[in-house]
């Protein structure tokens, strides 16, 4: 079975998760509905035991546009990790694995927004086509949310067999490494209000146009108060 070396600079982006075995098929992402200081220890269980398990990464996600972005850069720089476990409770707010499923079933539009969800706020401004594309190409999901972590368990072994298993109606096994080189890059850090881009041209030529004449306008005020 073939497994490759992640990228050098793997995982590129910081977070909330632990690292696990590099080779493993499987990450684990459990959805966060708490503030970092405030999480409950069921949470953290299910975190620990996909870990523990043997996935390559475990760990929470909590926001439907920075935290995906996020997610892409690290699993992309890991050929080896070929499934998306996905477990925990919905987020009510960001509907962030509303956004994950959506994002691996149909993709984003022109706009990097995320196509089928609900979410407000899954666009993924701040990550290339390319990260997006192979991201997609690279993963399945295996939908373990609102389970315990017997399931969770049993949901990374199921990734590891090197025949086909049945797990909760998919046919598991570990394909090996994705046959291209690892992509390795971190945030461009564009945009980190996505709902208050504009929605098209005419609107982005718009904003762009009064924010030149704020800046003129600051540049006038500034000067009299020179004088």
């Amino acid at each position: 079975m073939r497994k490759v070396e992640p990228h050098p600079e793997y995982p590129p982006e910081e977070g909330r998760y632990l690292r696990g075995n590099d080779y493993s098929p499987a990450a684990v992402i459990i959805i966060l509905t708490y503030d970092a200081e405030a999480i409950p220890p069921e949470i953290e269980k299910l975190v620990r035991t996909g870990v523990e398990s043997g996935a390559a990464l475990s760990g929470t996600l909590q926001t439907a546009n920075i935290g995906i972005e996020k997610v892409i850069c690290n699993i992309v720089a890991n050929p080896n990790i070929r499934y998306l476990i996905l477990g925990g409770p919905e987020s009510e707010g960001h509907k962030t694995g509303d956004a994950i499923k959506a994002l691996l079933k149909t993709g984003v539009d022109e706009k990097k927004r995320i196509i089928g969800t609900t979410a407000l706020t899954a666009v993924l401004h701040n990550v290339p086509d390319e990260f997006i594309k192979r991201f997609r190409e690279q993963l399945t999901l295996v939908d373990c949310q609102f389970q315990d972590k017997s399931v969770i368990r049993k949901a990374v072994w199921s990734c590891f067999q090197e025949n086909p298993v049945e797990f909760r109606g998919q046919m598991l096994f570990d394909p090996g490494a994705f046959p291209e080189p690892p992509l390795s890059g971190k945030l461009t850090w564009k945009v980190t209000q996505p709902w208050a881009e504009p929605d098209d041209d005419k609107e982005r030529a718009a904003k762009q146009k009064a924010l030149e004449m704020i800046d003129r306008l600051k540049k006038k005020q500034n000067s009299m108060d020179t004088v």
